[in-house]
């Protein structure tokens, strides 16, 4: 019997190590999974590498905004190399993730490409323009949020919450999902299902 949810987020971020990349969803506060993040605080891990849309504490940060609630504390952490940085556009950033889910080795865009954000990345001239070539950007671990679940793992969002959180499920080695509700299989509506369980590890619930 299929069954991904799990009793509690020590159990939900089982072999989370020093090093790893973490997926984290979210726009602003919209869509992310608070209490997961909470507990990855709480495991101490370091050196840890984090992908988001907004900016958090980490190693090094590869995101579209890096800010924060409080915006000194990234630019004095910038300022003394205490933390690493990769600016990123919001929708290169969602392509790079889709590009590791679906097993594509990269992409080239126009986002970015006369800028400084190229520097160091090939380039190619399409149809009379200039294109960027993007990595694929796969995670350890995705911390993604969403609004109901079922024990196989389908799940369903709840409005703009939805945000990053699919592609992300997508391109994490291991995928832990955050729900409101834990409901009955057969349940969600098949249309609704936006992540399928196929991307989801396991599911812990934080009403």
């Amino acid at each position: 019997m299929i069954d991904k949810i799990v009793d509690g987020f020590a159990a939900a971020l089982a072999g989370m190590k020093d090093g790893d990349t973490l997926l984290c969803g979210g726009f602003g506060a919209v869509g992310e999974a608070f209490a997961l993040i909470e507990a990855v605080i709480g495991l101490g891990v370091r050196d840890l590498t984090v992908v988001c849309n907004n900016a958090g504490r980490a190693r090094k940060l590869i995101c579209s905004y890096p800010r924060s609630s409080d915006p000194q504390v990234i630019d004095e952490l910038y300022a003394r190399r205490a933390i690493e940085i990769e600016l990123v556009p919001q929708g290169t950033l969602s392509e790079r993730m889709r590009a590791a889910g679906a097993g594509i080795g990269g992409f080239f865009t126009r986002a970015g490409a006369d800028t400084n954000l190229a520097e160091g990345k090939e380039k190619r001239e399409i149809d009379g323009k200039l294109y960027v070539y993007e990595k694929p950007l796969p995670g350890d671990f995705a911390l993604i949020k969403a609004h109901r679940a079922d024990r196989w793992g389908n799940l369903v969002y709840r409005k703009s919450a939805r945000n990053f959180n699919p592609v992300m499920a997508m391109a994490g080695k291991t995928t832990v999902a955050q729900v409101d509700e834990i409901v009955e299989l057969g349940a969600l509506d098949p249309e609704t299902i936006v992540t399928p369980s196929i991307f989801v590890d396991r599911v812990v619930a934080a009403p």
